[in-house]
């Protein structure tokens, strides 16, 4: 087997430490058909994790909340796929991979609820996003302990508004849930750079 193979296969099962929720079965699959470069699937296995604890969060604390999951999910699992094809920005800043990577997406037969996060996930003050778009973008910036107090006051609104809770209980209610997520920040940080981006 192909060392890039071998390596992207590993990122796609490794059970990791904490471990690592697999991605969706078609998401992974696609990986594997595009010859994803491993770092890339390492990453998205980390932002679909996160997504995971988020909505799992969310049924816990916001159950009359009601969101596609299953979108949610599958955006974090694919919100990067664009790098594919622009492998500098795995390493570096650019946002070529947005629109390019909803397209690849689409060429390959994702319907549009599923692909609209690899071009949505860093549009978050876009007029049309919606909870499920600022959920995707939290879950990318999370992963890495990084906070954006705009996109947090973004969910805390939509959450106040749709549950009826007060504003402040729901901030509250969201940061011990990224203080928790962040404290595994650095060993998926680890995990994600213990893979190549190119053989």
């Amino acid at each position: 087997m192909p060392f890039v193979l071998a390596s992207l296969i590993h990122a796609l099962t490794d059970p990791s430490d904490p471990p690592l929720r697999p991605l969706p079965s078609r998401v992974a699959a696609l990986l594997e058909s595009l010859d994803a470069p491993p770092r890339l699937a390492a990453h998205l296995r980390a932002v679909h994790d996160v997504a995971c604890e988020i909505v799992d969060w969310l049924d816990a604390q916001h159950a009359t909340v009601r969101i596609d999951r299953e979108a949610v999910l599958f955006g974090a699992a694919s919100h990067d796929i664009g790098k594919i094809l622009h492998l500098e920005e795995l390493s570096g800043p650019g946002s070529v991979h947005e629109p390019d990577g909803y397209e690849l997406l689409r060429a390959h037969g994702v319907e549009e609820r599923l692909a609209r996060f690899a071009r949505t996930h860093a549009s978050w003050t876009a007029s049309d996003a919606n909870l499920e778009d600022h959920l995707v973008s939290l879950a990318d910036k999370i992963w890495k302990a990084k906070r954006v107090v705009d996109l947090e006051q973004l969910i805390v609104d939509r959450l106040a508004a749709a549950s009826g809770r007060p504003a402040w209980q729901v901030f509250m209610d969201l940061d011990e849930l990224i203080t928790r997520v962040a404290n595994d920040a650095d060993s998926r940080l680890a995990f994600q750079a213990g893979y190549p981006i190119k053989p």
